[in-house]
């Protein structure tokens, strides 16, 4: 069956939540949970679900690429173009600062923010069509992503679509039993 690309809708918040958990290994509820503690929401997915459905939220369903296979949402990629202020952007959490000392420098640059498909669709080549959209949405110019050093697929993935290691930074641990790795940086320069 095809798969379709097509730009995300304010009433695809839940699921866009979803697979921004799934792309980033439970990372995001984890800062989502932050909504909870400040009374803002029930559940750091309910946070997620409202963060996805805010129309200024960068990173947001106005930035997000969903895939469908015969109606059914497969996977998405949300990616944006980082302006000026990525350079002086606070980090709330040490958990968030090995991530924008590796975003600082990228002024310009069109970043892939989240990428993930759901494991029933894998291995049907989604992954590589929406990245190879937001290549193309990122106008010539060059595209950076942060992935974790321990997910081979994914920069197996991203090496052939001609990314490289531009840099690394250790990960500030979440949880006593969390798993060490780095941040690692990618890069594909210009066209």
């Amino acid at each position: 069956m095809p798969v379709m690309l097509r730009p995300a809708e304010r009433r695809d918040a839940a699921e866009l939540a979803v697979l921004i958990d799934i792309a980033s290994h439970s990372f995001a509820t984890w800062l989502w949970y932050g909504g909870v503690l400040r009374g803002e929401s029930e559940t750091a997915m309910e946070h997620g679900r409202s963060r996805m459905r805010d129309d200024q939220q960068q990173g947001g369903w106005r930035d997000a690429v969903i895939a469908e296979i015969g109606g059914d949402v497969a996977g998405l990629a949300v990616g944006y173009r980082l302006d000026e202020t990525v350079a002086t952007a606070p980090s709330d959490h040490p958990a968030l600062e090995p991530l924008l000392v590796l975003q600082r420098p990228l002024a310009g640059h069109w970043f892939v923010d989240s990428l993930a498909v759901y494991r029933r669709h894998r291995r049907y080549g989604i992954g590589r069509e929406l990245m190879e959209d937001q290549i193309a949405r990122s106008g010539g110019g060059p595209v950076s992503l942060i992935t974790e050093s321990y997910n081979d697929a994914a920069q197996a993935l991203y090496g052939s679509l001609g990314f490289a290691e531009a840099a690394r930074c250790e990960a500030v641990p979440l949880y006593d039993n969390s798993k060490k790795h780095e941040w690692v940086l990618m890069t594909r320069n210009a066209a």
